[in-house]
């Protein structure tokens, strides 16, 4: 069973290409950021940890984990995001590989998808058989990000200052989907002739 990576910017449109490989080809889909907020649920692994290390103050008054002042109390301490990610990190990563170990003994899906933003970061290049890189137009990003999630041009812009750049993200990916276009029946294209000459179905 082959294993897909799929990564890229803020705003690239990564969640399309996503649902098309789940409901087209009949993929699993792995969402590291999706698996991240689970492991943070009180009884899972990452809870405890986050809440003895952050104190009572990042939490909900049910118990559960305030994701907002988390994200606040990490977003200048640069410490503090470091701590968090050493916990979350591993936990998500351990997470991902027994699902896929799951998926190999079970041998119902054609092939696994893992989504991060930070994939090439996490070195889930070791874990995948190829990484493909989701590109799309920075105004076309903005748009997007203003539209969906209600971003301002200057946030968007501090996030993908963040990121890695463009030339990285081809340099270190096996191949490209320019997701730039309005038009989706373009990307579905670009992933079809992908699958097909990359030896993925």
């Amino acid at each position: 069973m082959k294993i897909l990576g799929i990564t890229g910017g803020v705003g690239a449109g990564k969640s399309t290409i996503l649902a098309y490989l789940e409901e087209r080809y009949r993929a699993r889909v792995i969402q590291a950021d999706e698996v991240g907020k689970m492991l943070q649920e009180p009884g899972q692994p990452c809870y405890l940890r986050i809440a003895q290390e952050f104190g009572q103050e990042i939490l909900k008054p049910a118990g559960s984990i305030d994701r907002k002042k988390l994200a606040a109390a990490v977003f200048t301490d640069e410490k503090k995001l470091e701590l968090l990610n050493r916990i979350v990190h591993p936990a998500v990563k351990a997470y991902i590989m027994e699902e896929l170990e799951n998926e190999k003994r079970k041998g119902e899906v054609p092939f696994c998808v893992i989504e991060a933003a930070l994939l090439l970061e996490d070195r889930y290049d070791l874990i995948c058989d190829e990484i493909w890189y989701v590109y799309t137009e920075i105004p076309v990003r903005m748009r997007r990000l203003a539209r969906s999630r209600g971003y301002s041009e200057e946030k968007s812009r501090q996030i993908m200052e963040n990121q890695l750049k463009d030339e990285e993200y081809r340099a270190k990916c096996q191949f490209v989907i320019d997701n730039s276009s309005d038009f989706v029946e373009h990307t579905y294209e670009q992933i079809d002739k992908g699958l097909t000459e990359h030896g993925l179905l």
